[in-house]
């Protein structure tokens, strides 16, 4: 099973561990493309402050993020899994899992990056600010920037297996599994159900969405599940307590769509 994620808009400072080692990172056949990124984006930080700040599309009050940007050569580092926050990674809650856990995660999840790529949550980084979302002055639009480069790497990534799709839609971009990857891959939306005066009614809350997908992957994990496809993944969710409905896609070659409806949002 492999499980696609986004990375997370804050992150965690990059720590005391060693600088970058670009060569030490998982899915190696990135490591031109990442080069590239990590240039024009060290360089845009060092040469512009304003214009980097444009660029990235932050506030004045994150303006620091761009001097963390032009020192990314030489910053701390510490594994992915420990620099990406917010509320689907709390809960997820990487370093609270059991060891076995741990394992089936530093082998199954791949989180994607506007810089990276795609990184393994035990890959050593340092903490940056870049979304999928920017357009560098170079390299034009990340998501197509990516998209140029990812496909056979993600192909072979994917291997056999289940690909469980939780990423956003701009990070979705930058890899679209395509023809038998696409039939053996999910994706998720999470449903709050109400009922409103005596009727059912259903809507899409972004935060809640994050966290249950955190959710999920971890019961996943802890459970040691190994879903061949889609639709063993739906029993496996249903198994753990999760309501799903979905349909399986009417053309070959096409991803399922799961809806894990809840009643409690947390």
């Amino acid at each position: 099973m492999l499980v696609l994620l986004p990375p997370s808009e804050g992150k965690a400072d990059g720590g005391r561990g060693a600088p970058l080692k670009a060569e030490g990172l998982s899915l190696p056949d990135l490591a031109d493309a990442r080069a590239a990124v990590l240039d024009e984006l060290v360089e845009l930080c060092l040469a512009d402050e304003d214009k980097a700040k444009g660029v990235l599309g932050l506030s004045e009050g994150l303006r620091g993020e761009v001097g963390k940007n032009a020192a990314l050569r030489t910053a701390g580092t510490r594994p992915a899994g420990e620099i990406y926050t917010g509320v689907l990674y709390d809960a997820l809650g990487l370093a609270t899992l059991d060891a076995k856990a741990k394992r089936r995660a530093a082998q199954s999840l791949l989180v994607f990056s506007g810089l990276w790529g795609a990184v393994r949550t035990g890959d050593r980084i340092p903490s940056y600010r870049c979304s999928m979302g920017v357009k560098l002055p170079g390299l034009g639009a990340l998501g197509t920037y990516w998209r140029g480069v990812m496909d056979p790497v993600m192909t072979d990534a994917a291997g056999t297996g289940l690909v469980l799709d939780l990423r956003s839609a701009a990070y979705a971009a930058a890899w679209k599994p395509k023809g038998e990857v696409a039939g053996r891959t999910a994706t998720v939306r999470v449903l709050h159900s109400q009922i409103v005066d005596g009727v059912e009614k259903r809507s899409v809350v972004s935060h809640f969405n994050k966290a249950t997908k955190g959710r999920i992957v971890r019961d996943l994990l802890l459970a040691g599940a190994t879903p061949a496809d889609p639709a063993e993944l739906v029993d496996v969710l249903r198994g753990l307590g999760y309501v799903v409905e979905c349909a399986a896609p009417a053309k070959a070659g096409k991803a399922w769509a799961l809806d894990v409806v809840v009643e409690q949002i947390h």
